[in-house]
């Protein structure tokens, strides 16, 4: 890849050829500033290199998002596909589906989608790029997601059952499918503020829901007893800690 900086009516060739040509935009001549993909207004060189490690910073951003929402997916259908085995029947029906989307794609995949990485260097970011960024390294994440959000929610969804009724099971895995996500979430980008406001926001929504009757009731839940609090809390804890044990490697 080719960039090429300019300002003068000779170099609006090379800035149109270039794969990305740019501009110094206080004292460039308007051939100068059409031929551009890029115009710098300040003319300074380290604006442009902000701009880079921004560009890149977005599109490890963009991973981490894509990774939430394709990985997380996955691992929902991997639970209603497994747990749909053993039982004969679903686990969850379409509006606990749709709440386990809601809570944990929405408000956390696009906090992150909107924010860089808080511990990112300059130096990390020149590994990243549409590349880098949206191949084996977004096909990872989404699989290693999907595998242990699936297994926590599979082993809450078991030991509910061997400890409760099924609609009680049922509601333990929906706590422990969520509660998965948003601490692998946390994993991420724990140390975004915004991230971490939105995950809790979330799980408290999630609670809210699973214990107050008649709201539960209408998604066919019902409110958990301590031990199904502890069995959903249990399965979280450590699916967050393999998932950050996984993301070392």
């Amino acid at each position: 890849m080719v960039a090429v900086t300019g300002d003068g009516a000779n170099d609006a060739p090379a800035i149109r050829l270039a794969d990305i040509g740019i501009a110094l935009g206080q004292r460039a001549t308007p051939a100068a500033r059409e031929a551009a993909d890029l115009v710098v207004t300040d003319d300074r060189i380290e604006t442009i290199v902000d701009a880079i490690v921004e560009g890149r910073a977005m599109w490890a951003s963009v991973r981490d998002s894509l990774a939430i929402l394709l990985g997380g997916n996955l691992g929902e259908i991997g639970f209603t596909v497994v747990t749909g085995l053993i039982n004969g029947g679903g686990s969850l029906n379409a509006r606990q589906l749709l709440l386990v989307n809601l809570l944990t794609d929405i408000l956390p995949a696009m906090a992150i989608a909107v924010r860089p990485p808080p511990t990112i260097t300059a130096d990390m970011l020149l590994a990243e790029g549409p590349e880098a960024s949206l191949g084996a390294a977004l096909t990872h994440d989404i699989y290693r997601r999907a595998a242990v959000t699936a297994g926590a929610a599979i082993c809450a969804w078991i030991l509910g059952r061997a400890t409760g009724t099924l609609r009680q099971a049922n509601t333990v895995a929906l706590v422990a499918l969520v509660a998965a996500q948003l601490g692998q979430t946390l994993v991420v980008r724990g140390r975004t503020p915004l991230v971490v406001g939105c995950a809790f926001v979330s799980f408290v929504a999630l609670a809210a829901v699973v214990q107050t009757p008649g709201l539960s009731q209408f998604f066919g839940s019902s409110p958990l007893l301590p031990h199904g609090w502890m069995i959903a809390a249990g399965a979280t804890t450590a699916a967050t800690a393999l998932s950050l044990l996984l993301q070392q490697w």
